[in-house]
């Protein structure tokens, strides 16, 4: 299961030219060698969330709405739908990240059709033993504005895994795991899939810096590719 996720996770960068193509990867998952075959260079590292509860994978729209208010032990290890909403998992995106360079393009879009971006130059993920620790920099404004250089050197946290400083428990709150800082969270990917504005401060999918609190995105993915 877990190598047909892998595999169908390059389908979600297709549409970015200019990616450079790689034979193989080589992923150890709970100790094990993994050779997997990307065809591309790109990678989902977390979610392809889309309208209607159901999420398109290279052009098609498929069913399938999977909760992301989950233990630490399934974010570690991954969870999902090929063909619909999933989550790669921390072990994962960490020994992808470890030993190159990597970049993520976050994109998002608002349920009256707009789009917008989000480019971090260097991404990687730190291991278990740090508590899977976010690094990102060098941010690029693609109409998003920056939601995630604050949550970087934070820690992920689930709600039964609380490693953010600040003194909520931070994904018990907005409803879904990730590298939470003491505010919590300018940008909640894996927040509760709501309908655009909505009463919920905070709980959806929202990016602050575009639509503020009270707005959860349609669409909504995280994406890497290594650096040439």
């Amino acid at each position: 299961l877990l190598l047909l996720l892998l595999l169908s996770l390059l389908l979600c960068f297709q549409s970015i030219t200019n990616f450079r193509d790689i034979t193989m990867k080589y992923l150890r998952p709970g100790g094990t060698d993994r050779r997997v075959w990307f065809p591309n260079s790109c990678v989902c590292v977390g979610l392809l969330r889309h309208g209607d509860g159901r999420r398109r994978m290279d052009g098609e729209r498929m069913d399938g709405s999977v909760g992301f208010h989950r233990p630490w032990d399934q974010y570690k290890k991954g969870f999902g739908d090929v063909n619909g909403e999933y989550w790669l998992g921390l072990d994962n995106i960490h020994y992808l990240t470890r030993r190159r360079d990597y970049e993520l393009l976050v994109e998002m879009s608002d349920f009256d059709g707009n789009n917008v971006s989000a480019r971090y130059a260097t991404f990687f993920v730190g291991g278990e033993h740090r508590g899977y620790e976010l690094h990102i920099s060098e941010f690029t404004d693609g109409g998003a504005g920056d939601a995630l250089s604050s949550h970087n050197g934070m820690k992920f946290s689930t709600f039964d895994k609380d490693q953010d400083p600040s003194s909520y428990n931070c994904a018990k709150t907005y409803l879904g795991g990730f590298w939470h800082h003491a505010y919590c969270a300018y940008g909640n990917p894996n927040g509760a899939y709501l309908w655009g504005y909505d009463g919920n401060y905070k709980f959806g999918v929202f990016w602050y810096y575009w639509k503020g609190y009270y707005y959860s995105m349609k669409n909504f993915s995280m994406k890497i590719r290594p650096l040439v």
